[in-house]
């Protein structure tokens, strides 16, 4: 065969390397949409105002009642744009043309070591608060050429900003659908920075951390440390940042204003808000979820928003529906899908002052809700200490006792060998991690060396190797399984209910003559006991 004719040109190494990898991410074709929407057919790049505007927040209106403990955080929002473009995506003055359009998103998106990924976050966190004039202790070494050696310092109000900046970053797909003049709560994280002084050293795990606000006055984390904290305890935050710039080139490439996520917990009925009344709130739901890597993540990630969770997810809640197994059961029974259980108390020796401002939180996630067994069961769990502190104890996997759900049995009026009734998490029978008896008055809560279902760690603040006894004070259970796992509830009470009412009915038209029938054979066994009945065979 002849030579081709051909006289195009090949691309360029560069731009066939990032295109290849790119293309790995399944994110080439909406790359090149958002580029051709977005580029000067002139100099075939993108300007750096278009690159600015396109990769901004939408305005954000904060309600006056988030909470006030950083009040320069508004002054970051509009500069989460302009740092982006310019520190990953501008080639030069006339902004970026295809190659480096390219290579600014697979530097932010592509896999990558999650340190690293930390590491964009910071340096965009870090030129926001450049931009926005507010001083930052982050610190980068100059003669790294990408800029990913970060040195320095968090104190309370600046972490707290940093985290407040990826929690907008993440909720960003979900706010394009608000009203431009709706107000914004910002979750209530004390939980979170209370956990990262503690694991960082700078505060002990006891009795003061209620009174953190004047533990941290003065005080900072350094970031090698609070890299540890991140990557064991919110390893979710790694992927705020790649998350938002996906999602906003997605919208671009499809010239969508508002972009409707479909994977909102819910599915159906009114929307409920949740506050500081519930054991759950905005904050500890992200918390929670910056710690799944599961498609339950965006279940509870987005109830940290107010507004998108749904009447029917609050299965249980011990003030309204009564307290008891039997009431807990009643409600949750049917519930085969992730299902979050808190509860919250305080030790049986606290004083009445100590009861209404140190009531602590703990939580439990399953994925197939509670089963009525007298034995341990469950494939997976996790145990949360939520409040003051935050924890997440995972499975360690050398054993299965997960989850332990016992009623009080019917129909059997002895028992050799009875089993507790009440409901159970970690340790083995006799020696529970958590055992709460079967009224919810009581909760005994004991040291890590009982269990090898769950990671080492302490629930409540000076726990101390003794088991603690507390009083209960309420309980909830959230079901995060959407609206299929909230239709097969409903389908098996309705079951449920027909058969006991079924059970309840004798129809005495089943029955051929008053001899046959229930009753002749009770009057005659009540007259005559001793009297022998023959038999027809």
């Amino acid at each position: 065969m002849g030579a081709s004719s051909s006289t195009e040109r090949r691309p360029p190494a560069e731009q066939q390397e990032q295109e290849s990898l790119a293309a790995s991410t399944g994110s080439l074709n909406f790359l090149k949409s958002a580029f051709d929407n977005l580029s000067d057919p002139q100099s075939q790049s993108i300007p750096l105002s278009s690159l600015r505007q396109s990769l901004s927040l939408i305005p954000v209106n904060l309600a006056p009642s988030s909470p006030p403990s950083a009040p320069e955080f508004p002054l970051l929002l509009p500069h989460l744009g302009p740092a982006v473009a310019e520190l990953f995506f501008a080639a030069g003055k006339n902004g970026a043309d295809w190659t480096a359009f390219l290579r600014g998103f697979n530097r932010c998106c592509a896999p990558m070591p999650m340190p690293t990924s930390l590491n964009l976050v910071y340096r965009i966190f870090s030129d926001a608060c450049r931009r926005a004039e507010i001083a930052c202790r982050l610190e980068f070494d100059p003669d790294d050429a990408d800029g990913m050696k970060v040195g320095g310092s968090f104190g309370a109000s600046d972490l707290l900003m940093f985290l407040w900046y990826c929690w907008i970053m993440e909720q960003s797909p979900r706010l394009w659908t608000r009203e431009a003049d709706e107000e914004l709560i910002l979750p209530e994280l004390s939980h979170m920075l209370i956990s990262a002084f503690v694991a960082c050293g700078e505060i002990g795990d006891d009795e003061s951390v209620w009174e953190f606000d004047q533990l941290v006055v003065g005080k900072s984390l350094a970031v090698h440390k609070l890299n540890g904290w991140v990557l064991a305890m919110a390893f979710g935050l790694v992927s705020c940042f790649p998350q938002f710039l996906r999602e906003k080139i997605k919208a671009i490439a499809f010239l969508r204003v508002n972009v409707k996520n479909s994977n909102i917990s819910g599915g159906g009925g009114s929307s409920m808000d949740i506050n500081d009344s519930f054991l759950l709130t905005h904050g500890r739901s992200w918390a929670i979820s910056l710690t799944q890597r599961s498609i339950l993540r965006e279940e509870l990630s987005a109830a940290s928003i107010p507004g998108l969770l749904n009447h029917r997810n609050l299965l249980y809640r011990s003030s309204t529906h009564g307290k008891g197994l039997s009431r807990f059961w009643s409600k949750v029974e049917g519930y085969h899908g992730p299902l979050l259980f808190l509860f919250s108390g305080y030790s049986a020796d606290s004083t009445n002052d100590e009861r209404s401002k140190r009531n602590w939180v703990i939580g439990i996630l399953t994925e197939n809700g509670f089963e009525n067994k007298d034995t341990y069961y469950g494939n997976s769990a996790h145990l949360y200490a939520i409040s003051p502190i935050f924890r997440v104890l995972s499975p360690t996997g050398n054993e299965k006792n997960f989850l332990y759900s016992h009623l009080r049995p019917t129909g059997r009026v002895y028992e050799a060998s009875p089993k507790p009734v009440g409901l159970a998490f970690g340790g083995v029978g006799g020696n529970e991690r958590i055992f709460i008896e079967d009224d919810f008055s009581t909760v005994i809560i004991r040291h890590h060396v009982v269990d090898k279902t769950y990671q080492h760690g302490s629930l409540v603040p000076n726990q101390g190797y003794l088991p603690v006894e507390a009083k209960l004070v309420e309980a909830e259970a959230w079901g995060f399984g959407g609206s299929s796992a909230q239709n097969q509830q409903d389908a098996y009470k309705k079951r449920e209910d027909l058969f006991t009412e079924q059970r309840r009915r004798v129809d005495l038209k089943n029955f051929s003559s008053w001899e046959d029938s229930p009753e002749k054979i009770m009057m005659d066994m009540v007259s005559d006991p001793n009297r022998v009945q023959r038999v027809d065979r």
